[in-house]
């Protein structure tokens, strides 16, 4: 007499262990990378974005409250004047946060059909620190603006 009920096993098949021990190895592959990244410092990630120029101040500027309340979501407007033709245009604009534990925080990429040098975030500060802006224009040369950003709530949860 056969019956027409489905048998269900107790243990894990050998294709539901590969699938999970592959699926951990990707996970920890992942928050080994975020680690790596996580513990990276302020010189390192200003020296990779200026290499061995030395940037200009000015043409810059930094649209940022002066106190954050909350450092969990902090506005920043960051506007290059530069034009933006062919010719001559900003080619990139990276922001970091030298009290971040990753200070590359963002990398924004333009080009002539851009229209406007601006680009605007939101970003998480955990304690009062400068943000560094540097604006990189299709001639290679570099410029760069600064602020200190206060914050009286951290971002990550202080």
């Amino acid at each position: 007499m056969t019956s027409n009920r489905t048998e269900y096993r107790r243990g894990a098949t050998r294709r539901q262990v590969l699938a999970g021990a592959g699926a951990l190895t990707l996970i920890g592959a992942s928050t080994g990378r975020a680690r790596a990244q996580a513990t990276g410092d302020f010189a390192a990630a200003l020296k990779k974005t200026l290499g061995e120029a030395q940037p200009k101040e000015g043409k810059v500027a930094i649209k940022a409250p002066e106190i954050a309340e909350n450092g969990a979501t902090v506005p920043i407007t960051l506007t290059v004047d530069a034009p933006m033709t062919p010719a001559s245009y900003v080619s990139r604009i990276t922001l970091l946060a030298d009290g971040n534990p990753n200070p590359e925080v963002a990398v924004f990429h333009l080009n002539p059909k851009s229209g406007k040098a601006e680009v605007s975030t939101r970003i998480r500060l955990a304690k009062t620190q400068n943000v560094v802006a540097v604006a990189e224009l299709s001639d290679k040369s570099l410029w760069t603006a600064k602020k200190e950003i206060k914050v009286t709530i951290g971002g990550c949860g202080g």
